[in-house]
């Protein structure tokens, strides 16, 4: 179906999330335009400590507040939705996409309830890393029989992608969508070029252990001259972060979160992103603000998003590889503009919610085709 030449998902489509991220409600929205019979939203709220800032709405999809039951702690941790079912009866959806994670026990009964009565099930979702310690190989036949239930598997990155395939999942049936957080953007911001002041770093994104804050502290203390450093967001490792940089560099900034003007006004004063652990939607974020990127290989995501015009990709956990990454990158600063201006192209030609809703809805067809 399409109108205004846009292609729209003929029914009613639900999706569940164990959390809905402020950051993640403009895509909701985005998709629900496309959807002609609506969208509704199942998530429920994060357990304390996670650093996790929920939306409290949603202006054009149905938010339906649901009710998670933590259990038990990383690496074990489980998530029971115990009113999933009910949501999903009532919304009565005409496809469904869920996360696709084993950890969430009211997935099953929620994908077996589609499927009896002849309706696509979706999963979306990071990958499936390699597991270690003891009782590897149980969670992983566990994993494959559950990723095998959806119809169509969307994935956020190439590499995920690949680790679904090698559970034996069909590549046919896998669609690559690249996680993003916002539209196109609409013009490149005018930077003064680096030269006679100190460089502007920049780190945004949920202040947690696999992020490896820790390491790009530990670089900053390295270089000469030192940079400025910003380190925007907040979870569960601000306070040792900060008790960190009290040792290894005291003048980092910890400004908490930003959102909307005042996050753009921070990415707009940086010379440089760095990402030094997992992640990628703030990567994306930086680049449509026409940033130059440091990313760490991390978990796959980020690994599309860094050719040779717009940053570096190091390996993850070295802190050598980022000193000298950072070198190279501020002893230059007409590559600076330049690589921030291949950043900003990216954004607009690939990382964006259109591109990734346009992906969303080629999964959608290629689900329903196959029910």
């Amino acid at each position: 179906m399409e109108k205004h030449g846009v292609e729209h998902f003929r029914g009613r489509l639900g999706l569940q999330q164990r959390v809905l991220p402020t950051y993640r409600a403009p895509f909701f929205d985005h998709l629900a335009e496309i959807c002609s019979e609506g969208l509704s939203v199942y998530a429920g709220h994060p357990r304390s400590g996670e650093g996790i800032h929920p939306a409290d709405r949603l202006d054009i999809a149905h938010y339906h507040h649901g009710r998670n039951l933590h259990l038990f702690r990383a690496p074990v941790y489980l998530c029971w939705q115990y009113d999933l079912q009910s949501w999903l009866q009532g919304w009565n959806p005409d496809a469904l996409i869920m996360e696709a994670n084993p950890r969430y026990l009211a997935s099953r009964a929620a994908i077996t309830w589609m499927q009896d009565r002849g309706r696509p099930v979706l999963g979306w979702g990071l990958g499936a890393p390699e597991s270690s310690g003891i009782f590897t190989n149980v969670r992983m036949r566990y994993r494959k029989r559950f990723v095998n239930q959806f119809d169509v598997l969307i994935a956020y990155s190439e590499q995920g992608a690949e680790e679904y395939i090698s559970l034996d999942y069909p590549a046919e049936r896998i669609v690559v969508a690249h996680n993003a957080v916002a539209p196109p953007p609409t013009h490149l911001p005018e930077r003064t070029p680096l030269s006679g002041r100190a460089a502007r770093v920049i780190f945004v994104g949920r202040l947690q252990a696999r992020k490896r804050v820790d390491l790009l502290l530990r670089a900053c203390s390295q270089l000469d001259p030192q940079p400025e450093l910003m380190i925007i967001g907040d979870g569960p490792e601000r306070a040792t972060l900060e008790r960190l940089a009290d040792d290894q560099f005291p003048t980092a900034e910890f400004p908490g979160s930003l959102f909307e003007d005042r996050l753009q006004h921070a990415l707009a004063s940086a010379d440089i992103f760095v990402l030094p652990g997992t992640g990628g939607l703030a990567v994306q974020q930086a680049m449509a603000a026409g940033l130059p990127v440091i990313v760490a290989t991390g978990d796959g995501t980020q690994n599309d998003l860094v050719t040779d015009e717009n940053g570096w990709l190091i390996p993850s956990g070295d802190v050598d590889a980022l000193v000298e990454a950072l070198k190279t990158a501020l002893s230059n600063p007409a590559q600076l503009l330049r690589m921030g201006a291949a950043s900003y192209d990216l954004a607009v030609d690939r990382f964006n919610i259109d591109a990734m809703r346009k992906k969303f809805l080629e999964a959608l067809m290629l689900a329903s085709e196959g029910v």
